[in-house]
């Protein structure tokens, strides 16, 4: 697009638009932070203060600005289809946060719109570019592991959400196991075709009386004929536990979950360790700023998406089957959710 610096906008700084912002101003050579949106007053002007650039509370301002290139979408999930129309309309480049929408029909409709405008679109799965889960992805790519034939994803965060934040998350298949459906299309480089769920409350009854569910063990079945199974839970009281496997008719990778620090301790009783990561952004935060480095070089030099608008639909489709599935307990045809 330009040899000068890519200049990019967060809409909405909560937790993940202020980190955002953070890591765009800081950490992405290429990459300038141009302006901050959200509609909290407050918390737009001291994201802006904060990090030295201007702050409105209204997205049209941000979308009319001269001095924007490019918007990063990370206000809350039912905003996301209108930002993005909006965006695309405007001859914007989008990141957008997942997921798209909880509606099917409104990504459809938003993924119209900006394949109409031809603006760049990448999806946020940041976990697409952990080196560790990076390299079980490369693995299956370049053959090393031979005809993969099962993938095995543990996704297990160390304490449950806020009960107002279940509510309207989308819950457990399409807000937390999301990441996991993306990250199973992207390792055995295959769609999906069918799942199998199982799910119940295990952690908090809370989470049950809000409607949604703690504890989850999805299967699905690849186009390819690969298997992937995925289990979640929203309690691992030992930490932020995020592990992939892929195995196949030449071996195995995987991936493990980065220790603290290297320190051990040894004694008649035995070896002992440091714990694992507990909180999401201690373990993600070099695979954030590597999943901005790949957008900018992606608005600069061109070429396919990272993180392609098909990503931003074939995981919602796969959580709403996982949903039909742990309702009606029976296998589920994705070309039955569309």
């Amino acid at each position: 697009m330009t040899a000068q610096p890519v200049r990019i906008a967060v809409l909405g700084v909560g937790r993940i638009g202020k980190m955002h912002a953070e890591l765009i101003a800081r950490q992405v050579p290429g990459a300038t932070l141009a302006m901050v949106q959200d509609v909290n007053g407050d918390a737009a002007a001291a994201v802006g203060d904060e990090l030295g650039v201007p702050h409105t509370t209204d997205a049209a301002a941000v979308f009319a600005s001269a001095d924007v290139d490019a918007v990063a979408i990370c206000s809350s999930t039912d905003t996301h289809v209108p930002l993005l129309i909006a965006a695309a309309q405007a001859g914007k480049a989008i990141f957008c946060e997942k997921p798209v929408s909880l509606d099917l029909a409104k990504v459809d409709e938003a993924l119209a719109v900006v394949a109409a405008a031809g603006v760049p679109i990448q999806i946020g799965f940041n976990r697409r570019f952990d080196p560790a889960h990076k390299s079980v992805r490369d693995a299956v790519a370049s053959g090393a592991v031979g005809d993969v034939h099962i993938v095995r994803i543990t996704s297990r965060d160390p304490a449950p959400p806020p009960i107002a934040y279940v509510k309207v998350s989308g819950g457990l298949f399409l807000d937390m196991m999301i990441h996991d459906f993306d990250m199973a299309r992207y390792v055995t480089g295959s769609g999906v075709v069918e799942v199998y769920a199982r799910a119940t409350v295990r952690v908090d009854p809370a989470i049950g009386e809000a409607g949604d569910v703690d504890t989850a063990v999805v299967t699905l079945l690849h186009e390819n004929g690969a298997i992937t199974t995925i289990d979640n839970s929203r309690q691992a009281v030992y930490g932020y536990d995020q592990r992939v496997e892929a195995f196949g008719s030449g071996g195995m990778a995987a991936s493990e979950n980065p220790a603290a620090h290297t320190g051990v301790r040894r004694s008649a009783e035995g070896t002992f360790g440091t714990t694992i990561p507990y909180f999401f952004l201690d373990r993600y935060i070099p695979s954030y700023v590597d999943e901005w480095k790949s957008f900018v070089r992606y608005l600069t030099e061109g070429g396919a998406s990272p993180v392609d608008a098909a990503a931003g639909r074939a995981p919602l489709v796969i959580g709403l089957a996982a949903l039909t599935s742990v309702r009606e307990g029976r296998v589920v045809r994705c070309d039955e959710i569309g």
